[in-house]
Parts: C-alpha cells; structure tokens; sequence
C-alpha cells in the first residue's frame, strides 16, 4: 500500500461546507500521481518524453461520510487488479487515522501515444504495481 497525506482546503468544499462530490477524484489523483512519482514515473517527462500514456477509462466513488475543510486525511493506494495492458487503483480515504470517509476506484490503461490503442504493461512498471497489490 502507498499512503498519501493531505488536507481538505477550502477551495475542496462546495457553498455548504461539504467536500465537493468531484474533489473526492482530485484528492485521489494526487495520490495516483504522487505514488507514480514514488516509483520513478513523474508525469511531467512522461506526457512530455514517452511514447506511452496512462489515460483514466473508468472512475467511480462511494461517499461514506461528509468531509470539511480542515480535515486530515490519509489516502491509501492500492493495485487491485493488474492486467496485460490495464491496472485498477482502489484508493480508501481515512480521516484522522481511524474513520474510512471515502472510496475511489481507477481504471488506467497504457496506450501508445503515436496510434493511441493499448500496449502490454511495462515489466517495470508491472513490477512497481506488484509491490502495492493487495
């Protein structure tokens, strides 16, 4: 498991207070992309120097309780599931260590970016999914 450590900002919250429903895929981005850089995959030299991309092609989220701004929280990545060409995220958002608020779902899949249709995972990068697999 990767854990990325935040906060919900002011900006994260809608004119009641409450987290954003959309927020709750931002907050799990930044875990996705801060896990990426972790293992040696920094998007900036990626989308700029690769010939791959790792464009999202499913999301999905359970809002389990409300979030406000202030709170800490601790978002753990996950692999669930790693395939030939795709891979599938599952990231908990945990309040204050103890209390699941969140749950976030992504479906990643490489593809050639010249023709744009999916290629085998990386060996390496397989490699680094494995060590967060459930």
């Amino acid at each position: 498991m990767f854990v990325h450590q935040t906060t919900v900002r002011l900006h994260n919250t809608d004119a009641a207070g409450l987290l954003f429903f959309a927020e709750q895929f931002r907050l799990a981005h930044d875990a996705y992309e801060s896990f990426m850089e972790s293992i040696g995959y920094a998007f900036a030299p990626l989308i700029r120097r690769s010939e791959y991309l790792l464009p999202i092609v499913h999301a999905e989220a359970d809002f389990l309780k409300p979030l406000l701004t202030g709170d800490r929280l601790e978002i753990q990545v996950r692999a669930e599931k790693i395939g030939d060409s795709s891979f599938t995220l599952g990231y908990t958002l945990v309040r204050n260590g103890t209390e699941t608020v969140g749950t976030v779902r992504t479906v990643h899949v490489l593809i050639n970016k010249r023709i744009g249709e999916s290629i085998s995972l990386l060996p390496e990068l397989r490699e680094k999914l494995e060590t967060i697999a459930q």
